[in-house]
């Protein structure tokens, strides 16, 4: 190997399009009242907690979990109220799930479309594999204080006419979106499914806390596969995530699942989690009460548009967003800054749903970042 300096070696072997990328950034949360990462802010009740560190205490941490996970699949299968005939596929987290499904499409010519703004991963699982991205805008309408009635909806002209013109292999459409928090009408997101050449996966990341899913749809379109996380529901730090769909797509995307995805540790907890299934839909249905007070509390402010959510955040528009946040950091509350992010985010702030004592905290800091920077 010739002297040469490891920053010039990467440059000449990495792909252009990956040294363009920036990271995906995670703030140090040490010290703040945490409502940046659409978080379940409820810990395990202490009993459950007894149950899952003997569970811990008794793995085999010396051999690799079950490569199937069979028994924790039938148990999502169960609580997720999928049809027969749908299988499950387990990845570490959504993103996994989201590149396993690009590298498995990514033809030469291949194209991924979704909308903007929504999950960034999306954009960027394509660039990692050299897949080309398509973002088709969501309607604008700013301006429309409180009600979030017609900005970030479906623009279904421009979204079929991209569909024709660039005939994608794989379309993702996150459902309710995020960041804007918004379920997309099921007519329309079904008129996509039937309009699209290649797969489209419905991404229900928020599905605990929304009106709709395409789960039960499934089997009524063979271009359809439902996607999930748990990391909402209580268990981020578990970072387990499955998709739904047929046999005939499963069994082909299951040969670009790397070996033993999901822990010993995963397999476990998770399951004996989801055994309590309902005590974690419980604390979903408390976020979403939460969420309707706290949307309450946010329209009544004339210097804050808040938008209607589906999800467990809220994204609201503030002049000098930017400011704000930073009043908010001072004050000992962290939420997402999205100003910077897209062009329709401009001034754009995301809080997480917290503890109602936490709400009460954000609301307080909010007020007193309104008031005096």
């Amino acid at each position: 190997m010739p002297s040469i300096s490891a920053s010039t070696l990467a440059a000449t072997l990495l792909r252009q399009e990956i040294l363009d990328l920036h990271a995906y950034h995670v703030p140090d949360s040490s010290g703040y009242i945490k409502l940046d990462a659409m978080e379940n802010p409820y810990l395990v009740p202490d009993q459950l907690r007894g149950e899952i560190a003997q569970l811990v205490a008794g793995a085999a941490l010396n051999r690799y979990p079950d490569p199937a996970a069979a028994s924790l699949k039938a148990r999502i299968h169960e609580v997720a109220g999928l049809p027969d005939g749908v299988n499950v596929l387990l990845g570490n987290g959504s993103d996994e799930l989201i590149q396993l499904l690009a590298m498995a499409v990514n033809k030469p010519g291949a194209v991924m479309l979704s909308v903007e703004p929504s999950f960034v991963m999306y954009r960027m699982i394509a660039t990692f594999v050299g897949m080309r991205y398509v973002g088709v805008p969501l309607l604008s309408n700013p301006g429309v204080a409180n009600s979030g009635a017609e900005e970030f909806s479906l623009d279904m002209v421009a979204i079929l006419a991209a569909i024709r013109r660039e005939r994608p292999a794989l379309i993702f459409l996150s459902y309710p979106n995020n960041p804007t928090g918004n379920l997309f009408p099921a007519d329309d997101v079904a008129q996509i499914i039937e309009a699209s050449p290649g797969l489209v996966v419905v991404d229900e990341a928020y599905h605990a806390f929304a009106s709709g899913s395409f789960a039960a749809r499934l089997l009524q379109y063979p271009n359809l596969l439902v996607m999930r996380t748990f990391s909402k529901l209580g268990m981020a730090g578990l970072r387990l995530g499955f998709l739904a769909g047929s046999a005939a797509w499963l069994e082909q995307l299951e040969k670009l699942r790397l070996p033993y995805n999901v822990g010993v540790l995963p397999q476990l907890v998770a399951e004996k989690l989801l055994e309590h299934h309902g005590m974690l839909l419980q604390q979903a249905e408390q976020i979403k009460l939460d969420r309707a007070k706290l949307y309450q509390q946010l329209s009544l402010i004339p210097a804050v548009q808040v938008y209607t959510s589906e999800a467990n955040f809220l994204l609201f528009r503030v002049a000098n967003a930017t400011a704000i946040f930073s009043g908010l950091k001072q004050r000992g509350v962290l939420i997402k800054n999205l100003n910077g992010a897209h062009p329709m985010l401009k001034d754009c702030l995301r809080v997480t749903v917290g503890t109602p004592e936490e709400n009460g905290r954000f609301m307080a800091a909010l007020l007193e970042s309104l008031c005096h920077g």
